[in-house]
């Protein structure tokens, strides 16, 4: 799948005379093969700059021809493969966006092809709502949200993200175990943002990383109750696990847990006080950070136990080797996050930006420039995702697609429009929830 394995020439169509990549004549054709050329540029590592070279040449010629042809179906084709490459988007997503608009017949299969896509996706949406009650169930009974009425309370959100990054309709007791786990990353994050002073959240840090329920007694109610959630969640998955797969985890796991509330420990003492901004971490530091905060080492460790990997009885992928993965991914998270933070979800704390940093660090560079540079960082970090997965095992497919499906939902839940709305994200659910939830999908997208 990497075009790095292809022979060089295959690009000898776009290059001119003088090595560089040039414009075809033919109209028609210029358009699709400067699409497929897009497409193709997406599997870039560091390093092949003809590639780097042909996705700007082709995202400027594409640019271009989509003006020449605004408000036709043209234009919106063109703007679909600019925001949505094959390679960066979740499966379903590109084939929603197949099937709503008109595509060449394959020997006239067109209308079967779309029948078969309907009743997989009535399959799946009955799986799936099955889980999502389950997880709502689950969330209500636990009683967290009446416990912190100013938290995220979006269940739903939390299985949006298991389901794109389980997308295998076979992996039902995975997505489920993973929603619960993701759902915590939130309610903590929250915790330390808008509920816990600077000594219970120390001690709270201590305690997760102890790992102990006794240690929890000077703690608030609140505190206790999600540190006994939390400790209950993981140690049932560790318990699964090894039943499935004859290993049991627990230790990487809640290691974890340990590592993100530090990381939120940090940033609180970071922003603890409005004033004394020499107190603030530089860009670097702050990325640092923000990559354990980000929660995307909880999701993949927990991913990669799930699928039974880590251990030697099914391959030898382990931690180490997907710390590259992990690294890349939480970069393409937070600064997703950061791009859209000022419409960050309502919430009522801070926990810093990027692109404030940025800008406090380059006297003059002005907001659009800024947002400029961190899509480019972006666009960097996946070319070291894509070799990062390169070097994985061959026998580690499995995970290589989930941490895949998890960059790839990133954009659907941070892409906030000028209205404070996720219109691709709404798409999505619809797509996959809507004939069960209907407005009340509508509701937490417009809302997130």
């Amino acid at each position: 799948m990497y075009i790095s394995m292809y022979e060089a020439d295959v690009f000898n169509r776009f290059i001119d005379c003088e090595g560089r990549f040039n414009i075809m004549r033919n109209e028609k054709g210029d358009i699709k093969s400067l699409m497929e050329l897009y497409e193709a540029a997406q599997l870039g590592v560091e390093g092949e700059d003809i590639l780097e070279d042909a996705a700007k040449f082709s995202s400027e010629r594409l640019t271009a021809w989509s003006a020449c042809f605004d408000g036709t179906s043209t234009a919106s084709k063109i703007n679909h493969t600019l925001r949505h490459p094959y390679r960066k988007s979740l499966a379903r997503f590109s084939s929603m966006n197949l099937m709503s608009n008109e595509f060449e017949a394959i020997n006239g299969l067109e209308k079967s092809l779309k029948q078969l896509s309907t009743f997989e996706n009535y399959m799946a949406q009955g799986i799936h709502r099955q889980e999502l009650h389950h997880i709502s169930k689950w969330w209500e009974d636990l009683g967290m949200a009446k416990e912190l009425e100013h938290a995220r309370d979006q269940p739903l959100k939390w299985y949006t993200w298991a389901m794109a990054i389980f997308n295998n309709l076979s992996l039902s007791n995975e997505r489920m175990a993973l929603a619960k786990t993701i759902s915590f990353i939130y309610v903590i994050d929250d915790i330390f943002d808008l509920y816990g002073d600077p000594q219970d959240l120390n001690l709270f840090t201590q305690a997760v990383k102890r790992w102990e329920l006794d240690s929890i007694e000077q703690l608030p109610d609140y505190m206790k109750k999600c540190f006994r959630a939390v400790y209950r969640v993981t140690n049932e998955a560790a318990l699964k696990i090894q039943k499935k797969h004859g290993f049991n985890p627990l230790l990487p796991l809640r290691k974890t847990w340990g590592d993100l509330c530090s990381a939120f420990l940090v940033e609180s003492r970071w922003f603890a006080s409005s004033s004394g901004s020499e107190n603030f971490p530089n860009s670097d530091e702050y990325l640092r950070n923000a990559k354990v905060s980000s929660g995307v080492h909880v999701v993949l460790v927990h991913v990669l136990y799930l699928l039974g990997f880590g251990t030697s009885s099914k391959s030898s992928t382990t931690l180490d080797d997907i710390s590259g993965i992990v690294s890349s991914v939480a970069t393409i998270l937070r600064l997703w996050d950061d791009l859209g933070c000022s419409k960050d979800e309502g919430q009522n704390g801070y926990d810093g930006s990027y692109i404030n940093y940025y800008l406090n660090e380059n006297e003059g560079v002005s907001v659009e420039s800024a947002r400029d540079h961190i899509s480019s960082m972006i666009s960097e970090e996946w070319k070291r995702l894509n070799m990062e997965l390169l070097r994985l095992d061959r026998s580690s497919r499995s995970f290589q697609k989930a941490s895949l499906n998890l960059a790839r939902m990133i954009p659907l839940m941070y892409d906030y429009n000028q209205n404070r709305q996720l219109p691709d994200l709404q798409l999505y659910i619809k797509s996959m929830l809507v004939d069960y939830y209907g407005d009340r999908v509508i509701s937490w997208v417009e809302i997130s």
